[in-house]
């Protein structure tokens, strides 16, 4: 059995998830989807504005889809199950959008925490809104505003056809998380071919990593941020492994995400890795082919990121792999 794929949406507050949410349930693109809503309060005001396109709307109304006092999203998530092995719904793609004010992170760990929900469901990307004409605003006050963004696996700007994105606002969305590629939806048009079968959270042989021309310091630092290193030596698998194990020892609080291609020593596969806080994977992709660089691309995103220290850890690899032969 296939698991069903899972899209997140998130979004400061106003940024436009149930608009793109109704494009993507009125769309004609053949999916049967369920959708996973949360809002605060005990009115399910989305759901009159949804109308009546998805499979099954499941409500939550704990005031926070990622409270981590409650199991409600677990308990949702295997009650659609149940529901689709019974026969009472079909659905073969799943959508949650997030409250204004969640954390994607322990909603992404859900994915990854959970044995059956890790075998029913296959967590595809993240998808971020960002209000054109508010986001500058919203990130300088609201730290959780900058989380979504650092989680995001595709950023949406909104409301351009108002005001447009700024170079400086493109900038720091860029410092924020330089591997997610950013596009523009009006009114909640967009091709959603950009925003499926994303594979976000698969280890596959893509890592985008998009950096601005000119660097150039911020008026404003902020809390999250993206650290991408590129390096042309062999390094020992296990050397690597030390190293990581060592960062998340130390910073697995300030981690959101990361990913990476290796080019490991006497290997001719590249090795894929990527991980959540404390939860990482890794496996072997394809040769590495003869007209191909031979570069490791690691792309880290969290909070307060000790830039230094993470780059002097992996330069050190190319003096101590020696040590491993």
């Amino acid at each position: 059995m296939e698991p069903i794929a899972v899209t997140i949406l998130t979004g400061f507050l106003g940024s436009g998830k149930t608009t793109l949410l109704r494009h993507m349930l009125n769309e004609e693109h053949g999916y049967k989807i369920a959708v996973i809503e949360n809002e605060f309060g005990e009115v399910p005001i989305d759901d009159e504005i949804i109308g009546d396109r998805a499979t099954q709307i499941k409500t939550l109304t704990n005031g926070c889809i990622c409270c981590s006092k409650s199991n409600e999203l677990e308990d949702t998530l295997l009650d659609l199950c149940d529901s689709l092995d019974r026969g009472d719904i079909v659905f073969d793609r799943l959508v949650i959008e997030c409250t204004g004010m969640a954390d994607p992170g322990p909603i992404t760990q859900t994915f990854f925490s959970h044995e059956v929900i890790c075998q029913r469901y296959l967590l595809d990307g993240i998808i971020t809104l960002v209000d054109t004409i508010h986001a500058q605003q919203q990130l300088d006050q609201f730290a959780i505003a900058q989380s979504q963004i650092g989680y995001a696996d595709r950023i949406l700007l909104t409301k351009t056809d108002i005001q447009p994105a700024s170079q400086q606002l493109l900038a720091r969305l860029r410092r924020i998380n330089a591997r997610a590629p950013t596009y523009t939806v009006i009114n909640g048009n967009i091709d959603l071919a950009l925003l499926f079968n994303v594979k976000g959270f698969m280890l596959n042989d893509t890592l985008e990593v998009k950096q601005p021309l000119f660097r150039f310091q911020p008026e404003k630092q902020d809390d999250i941020q993206s650290i991408v290193l590129n390096f042309d030596y062999p390094v020992e698998l296990q050397a690597v492994s030390d190293v990581m194990e060592s960062l998340l020892l130390s910073f697995a609080d300030n981690l959101l995400r990361y990913k990476g291609i290796l080019n490991i020593k006497d290997s001719p596969n590249r090795l894929l890795f990527q991980g959540v806080q404390r939860l990482y994977s890794a496996d072997w992709d394809r040769p590495w082919q003869e007209n191909e660089t031979r570069q490791s691309t690691l792309v880290f995103i969290g909070i307060h990121l000790p830039e230094e220290e993470i780059k002097a850890s992996f330069d050190a690899l190319m003096h101590n792999t020696k040590e491993y032969e």
